[in-house]
Order: C-alpha cells, then sequence, then structure tokens
C-alpha cells in the first residue's frame, strides 16, 4: 500500500529541488496569474471605461453585468453548451481511449495521432473546415446548436483522451483478471475495478474539455446559431465596439468559474486516490 510522505521527507525533496528551478517556477506562474489580475481590477474599475489601472474599485460594472441583456445569456449559453460538451467529450474520450490502450491493431499510432489532431490544428482552421463541411453535405447542421456542440466536441476530446490514457498506461489489469476469476462480468468488472482507479484521469479530462468549450472564440465563430452568442463572441464585439468594462466584470465571472472547477477537481481526483490506495 502507497503512504503519503512524511513532512521531513516532502521538506527534503523540496531542498532538493535547485532555488534557480523554483525561482523560475513561481516567476512563471507570477506571468500566469498577471492577466487574471488585470482583468479582476479592470472589472472592479469605477470609472467610465476599460483601463488600467483603475480609476477606483466599485461593484458598479459587477451589477451591470448581473443586469445585462447581452452577457449574462451570452454566459449561460457558453455554460450549457460546456456542460453538454464535456458529457460527451467525457463518454467518446474515455471510450475511444480504452479501445487504443488495450487493442493492438496495425495503424493504431495513427488513429491514435488522427483523434489528437485538433490540438495541433489551429482553431480557425478546423472551425472554417467544420463550416465549409456543413455547407457541402448538407445534414443541416450549419449554424446550429448540435453543429456548434460537434465542433466543440472535435476540440475538447483530445484532452480527455490524453487524461484518460495517461491513467490506463499504468493500470495493472491483474485486478481485471481477478474480479474476472472470481465471477464478474465485463460491465462489473469495468464499473467496480477500472472505473474507479482511471476515475481521476476522467475526472481531469472532463474539466479541461469543460474548461476548453467555455472559452472556445475559434470554432465558435463559424458556427455559432445566429440568435445565440457565447461569451467570448460577447466580449470580442464589446471590446471592439463599445469598451466598458461590463466586458471584463464577465471575464471576472468566467475566470470565477474556472477557479471553481479546478478546485473541485483537484477535491474529487485526491479523494478518488485515496480511494484507489485503501482498495489496493
Amino acid at each position: 500500500m502507497a503512504t503519503n510522505p512524511t513532512p521531513a521527507r516532502r521538506k527534503r525533496r523540496e531542498a532538493a529541488v535547485p532555488l534557480v528551478i523554483r525561482s523560475l517556477a513561481g516567476l512563471t506562474l507570477l506571468i500566469l496569474l498577471a492577466p487574471m489580475v488585470i482583468v479582476i481590477l479592470a472589472g472592479l474599475n469605477s470609472g467610465d471605461h476599460l483601463s488600467f489601472p483603475p480609476e477606483g474599485l466599485s461593484f458598479r460594472w459587477i451589477i451591470a453585468f448581473l443586469n445585462s441583456d447581452i452577457f449574462l445569456p451570452a454566459y449561460g449559453f457558453s455554460l450549457v453548451v460546456a456542460l453538454i460538451t464535456m458529457v460527451f467529450s467525457t463518454i467518446l474520450g474515455t471510450t475511444i481511449s480504452i479501445f487504443l490502450v488495450r487493442t493492438r491493431f496495425v495503424g493504431r499510432e495513427f488513429m491514435r495521432a488522427f483523434f489528437m489532431s485538433p490540438l495541433m490544428l489551429p482553431g480557425i482552421v478546423l472551425g472554417l473546415a467544420l463550416y465549409l463541411f456543413y455547407i457541402s453535405s448538407g445534414i443541416g447542421l450549419i449554424r446550429t446548436i448540435p453543429g456548434l456542440i460537434v465542433g466543440h466536441i472535435l476540440v475538447t476530446c483530445p484532452y480527455v483522451i490524453g487524461t484518460v490514457s495517461a491513467a490506463l498506461v499504468g493500470f495493472d489489469t491483474s485486478l481485471e483478471e481477478a474480479a474476472r476469476s472470481l465471477g464478474a462480468g465485463r460491465l462489473q468488472t469495468f464499473r467496480k475495478i477500472t472505473l474507479p482507479v482511471i476515475a481521476p484521469g476522467i475526472v481531469a479530462g472532463s474539466v479541461f474539455s469543460f474548461i476548453v468549450s467555455f472559452g472556445q472564440f475559434d470554432v465558435s465563430l463559424f458556427l455559432t446559431p445566429p440568435n445565440s452568442t457565447p461569451l467570448p463572441m460577447a466580449l470580442y464585439i464589446s471590446l471592439r465596439y463599445t469598451f466598458e468594462p461590463t466586458a471584463a466584470a464577465a471575464g471576472i465571472f468566467a475566470i470565477f468559474l474556472v477557479v471553481v472547477s479546478m478546485l473541485i477537481t483537484a477535491k474529487l481526483t485526491n479523494l478518488k486516490r485515496l480511494a484507489n490506495v485503501n482498495f489496493s
């Protein structure tokens, strides 16, 4: 059974990391957090225009966002699309991962590269390709919500495939064999043995897909229905024509959603790991 390292052992491990590496890591973290701090302060600006540093601090534009007939519906639309995308991406990505990791056949690596290719393609290229495909095929998905969700699934599914595949690579298949020898069926073995072990990878991949879908702009630009506007597009239109702090206030709520998602993921992942340790 795996055990958690003692505080003294953790301190020795931290001391073994060179100071330069830790300094670079801290600097990188500050660079990554700086844009979020700027957006938050700009959203709390008491002035009439989007600016940094803010003229003062106020909840004026937070209230404006909550009463907006543009940003609030866009936020809700992006949230619904991201949730639907997360569900489908998690199911498809997990299924594909199990197939690619557990099956040996000619062309497996090519198929893996094919499924992961949306990560390498620019979003503009992928969105334009889907737009032209919808037009030429005549399948009725052009500028529809289902067509938009399909585009988001193509973009986000590789994240689930990557995290679940990583969880499956180190999986001890003898646990499944033991369960099967004791009379468990395939579905019961997967539900009782495999799923709890790879659950951290599934949870991480699903949250990544949710976050990427929520902030997806390139694909949404080509596939969004006429009467619906995702939050990224609403922010783009606002910053292009009005440049008021309401866009930054909307960004605050988007950042809050992402942070909450990551905290929930970290908590659930740790619980699952503890459950796996106790089971083994």
